[in-house]
Formats: C-alpha cells, sequence, structure tokens
C-alpha cells in the first residue's frame, strides 16, 4: 500500500482474523464462566470468597501482563502475541480435567489471564495500527463487540453444555481458543495508509516500521476536542518515550474503569447464586442477556463517543450501569432481573471505548501501545480487587449487597471520569 492510498480504507480481512480471534478466545474463556461457581461449590464445598476469587483469579495476572503485552505488541509484533495468548487459553481448557482442587483451580486462571491480556492487549494494539484515523475510535468499539459476543456466545454455550458434564465445557473451552488460534494465523498481512511524518511499508504483522500505533496522532477525532497530531519520523517519536509501560494519561481514566468493573465483578460471580437463592434458577440468562446487550449495543452505536465525545458518553454509561445494578438487586423474577442487565448492559457498554479515547488523547504518540495496554490493566485491577471483596459483602450482608455495592461504584467512576482533563485543542490536518 503506497503513502498516496486513502487512510480511510479499512483492511477488513486482516480484521476479520483480528476480530475472530478474539471472539473465538473469549468464547472459550468465558464457557466455563457459568459453570465454575457451582463447579466450585458443589464440587469441593467452597465458600463466597473462594467463588469470587475463581472466578476472578485471571484478573491478577491479566493486571501485570496487560501492560507488558501492549509493549512487546510495539515492539515485536502483534501476531506473536496474540498467538501466544490463544495457545494458553486453549491448554488451559485441558488443564481443566485435572483433580486440582481449589488451591490448584487458582494457578490454572492465573495462567489463563496471562493468555486473557496477551490475545486481547495485542490485538487492541494491532486494531488501532490498522484502523484510519478517523475510524478508531469505532473500531475499537467494534473489537470490544468481538469481546462481549465471544463472552456472550461462551457462557450461553457452557451453560447448554453443562447437562453433558463439565468434561464437555472444559473441551469446549480448549477447542474455541484453538479455533481463534487459527484465525488470527490466517490473518493477511496488511500496511496501514502512509501519513505525514511516517515511513510507509510493512513488516511481517503487517505493521509501519517504528511505531504503528503512534500513527495519527490521538483517537478522539473531532468530538474530544482536536484533529492530528504529527508524530514526526517513526524513530524520533519513539525517543525519550518507549520504555515506559505505566504512562500517566491512563491513570484517572484507568481509574474510573476499575470502579465500573465492580459490575461486572458482581454479575460474573453471583448472580447465578443471587436468584437460586430466591427461588429462580435460569440465572445463566441474565449474564448472557448482559453480555449480548453489551455485544449489540457496541455493534449498532458504537459511534457514539466518536460523535457526541468521550467524556459525555462516559457519565451516561455509569449512570446506566448503576440503575441496572440496582435493578438486578431488587428483582422478584427472572424477567426483572434481566430488565436490569439489558440497562446494565447498554448503559456499559460503551465506557471503555470512552474511557480509552480519553487516554488516547492525551498520551504521547509514540506509546499509545504502552497507554493502551496501562489503562486495560486497570479493568484487571478492578476485577482481582472485587474478587474476595464481593464475596466478603455477599457473605456478611447477603447477594443483593453485591450489586447495590457496583452500583455505588459506577456512579464513583462517573464522578472520576469527569476529572480527566480535557487535551489541547490542535488545528486539524488534512488527508
Amino acid at each position: 500500500m503506497s503513502a498516496q492510498t486513502t487512510g480511510s480504507a479499512i483492511p477488513r480481512l486482516a480484521l476479520v482474523g483480528v476480530f475472530g480471534g478474539l471472539f473465538c478466545g473469549y468464547v472459550g474463556l468465558s464457557a466455563v464462566i457459568p459453570v465454575l461457581p457451582g463447579f466450585v461449590r458443589e464440587r469441593y464445598g467452597a465458600p463466597d470468597v473462594a467463588v469470587g476469587l475463581v472466578v476472578m483469579a485471571t484478573a491478577f495476572t491479566a493486571l501485570l501482563v496487560r501492560p507488558v503485552a501492549g509493549h512487546l505488541a510495539d515492539r515485536h509484533g502483534h501476531r506473536l502475541v496474540m498467538l501466544a495468548g490463544a495457545l494458553i487459553i486453549a491448554v488451559g481448557g485441558v488443564l481443566y480435567f485435572l483433580p486440582l482442587g481449589v488451591a490448584g483451580l487458582v494457578p490454572l486462571r492465573l495462567l489463563l489471564g496471562v493468555g486473557e491480556a496477551a490475545l486481547f492487549t495485542a490485538g487492541a494494539v494491532w486494531t488501532v495500527a490498522l484502523a484510519p484515523h478517523e475510524r478508531r475510535g469505532q473500531l475499537i468499539g467494534l473489537y470490544g463487540v468481538s469481546m462481549w459476543g465471544g463472552i456472550s456466545a461462551g457462557t450461553f454455550l457452557g451453560a447448554v453444555m453443562l447437562p453433558l458434564g463439565y468434561g464437555a465445557v472444559w473441551a469446549f473451552s480448549g477447542a474455541a481458543a484453538l479455533v481463534g488460534l487459527l484465525l488470527i494465523s490466517a490473518s493477511p498481512v496488511r500496511a496501514r495508509a502512509g501519513r505525514p511524518g511516517e515511513v510507509p511499508g510493512e513488516t511481517s504483522d503487517g505493521e509501519v516500521p517504528g511505531d504503528t500505533v503512534s500513527a495519527g496522532g490521538s483517537s478522539g477525532g473531532g468530538s474530544s476536542g482536536g484533529g492530528e497530531r504529527s508524530t514526526g519520523p517513526a524513530g524520533g517519536a519513539r525517543r525519550g518515550s518507549g520504555h515506559r509501560l505505566l504512562v500517566r494519561p491512563a491513570l484517572l481514566p484507568g481509574t474510573a474503569l476499575a470502579l465500573a468493573a465492580a459490575g461486572y465483578a458482581g454479575l460474573a460471580a453471583f448472580v447465578v447464586l443471587h436468584l437460586r437463592a430466591r427461588g429462580i434458577d435460569s440465572g445463566v440468562a441474565v449474564l448472557s442477556c448482559f453480555s449480548a446487550v453489551y455485544a449489540g449495543t457496541r455493534l449498532f452505536i458504537g459511534h457514539l463517543p466518536d460523535r457526541l465525545g468521550p467524556r459525555r458518553v462516559a457519565v451516561w454509561c455509569g449512570v446506566g450501569e448503576a440503575a441496572g445494578l440496582l435493578v438486578v438487586a431488587v428483582a422478584p423474577n427472572l424477567p426483572v432481573a434481566l430488565v436490569g442487565s439489558v440497562i446494565t448492559g447498554v448503559g456499559f457498554s460503551l465506557m471503555h471505548p470512552s474511557l480509552a479515547l480519553m487516554v488516547m488523547d492525551l498520551a504521547d504518540p509514540a506509546e499509545q501501545g504502552a497507554a493502551i495496554g496501562a489503562y486495560t490493566s486497570f479493568w484487571d485491577l478492578g476485577l482481582a480487587l472485587w474478587g474476595p471483596l464481593i464475596g466478603a459483602v455477599a457473605t456478611g450482608f447477603g447477594y443483593p449487597a453485591v450489586f447495590v455495592a457496583g452500583a455505588a461504584c459506577a456512579v464513583a467512576a462517573v464522578a472520576v471520569a469527569l476529572r480527566v482533563r480535557r487535551p489541547a485543542v490542535r488545528p486539524a490536518t488534512t488527508g
């Protein structure tokens, strides 16, 4: 692709491999989610704190690995890091067959956290590298659709396969990740169109030499105050900033994301047990509905952070998440709980891309890959903290308190997002 090629063209075939690999990887990861709480309870008689720890243990290692994965993807290739993540998830599906006990399940889930971090972060950086500047917010949202579509399909299929036995779920988990690995491997190589100040050409991963993620500057588009920033030569953009894995622009948006994660942690770990305690046996439908609505919202209105501005959308997302969680907390039956999951899914859906745009608007072009890795690690920080904490809340105050606490955290996330400084307005460039 030459430097004269229009920058608005989307490399669809390459994105099919990236998005498809992410989708299948998350199908494998999440197929076990609806069965793990019951498995840990029934097979090992574990308390609520242990249930929360096992379900959310992936977040501990993902927290540490995501910034490193973003850095490695920038330096050594998106494809290689993403393939490693898919392979780890596939191996994890096989390891579920071993009689591990709670003490063995936690290290297994920690290993899967490494795979998830590598798969997601490398794919996110790859997506940003492939996307035209003016479409990055939208494609980040669509990338999230692939993730949450995989979570929705995985949770549904895991629950459907449970009558066949836990072994069927474990085997399906590993097989889905292997399909993802094949899709990533088959993704065609393609470089992005050249922009002013970039060096045209491509590497073996289809990356612009130097720093593909820096191409085009900030990603907020016109909605969030700014056109493009000129990066200068690729090597020059890198100097003085290439080795910082935790970048300052990620701190406040990441904190907001960590707070918002409390709601999802509560749903994933305890909505089935919460509704079962009220005599409702189809609680897994609530988790699947949340995931499906989350993905559908990204698919149909994923452009809103670009169009309306990430700050405004983040505020409404937090309010919606809080309202939906409160409905789930008081739900007397399945239909009401499903309504709560729909409100939560719609409200929470665009929180991640909105906050991600804030990060990229503020980050130096040469460290946007590390910035996204650092920002996304706050999701894992939230899950790592909320896993055992919501278990303690459930033990001390009952399951409804889990969702009330999640709603309070969503409101706090709004307050933090409003404190993120606005980027300096720069003149828009053409091309």
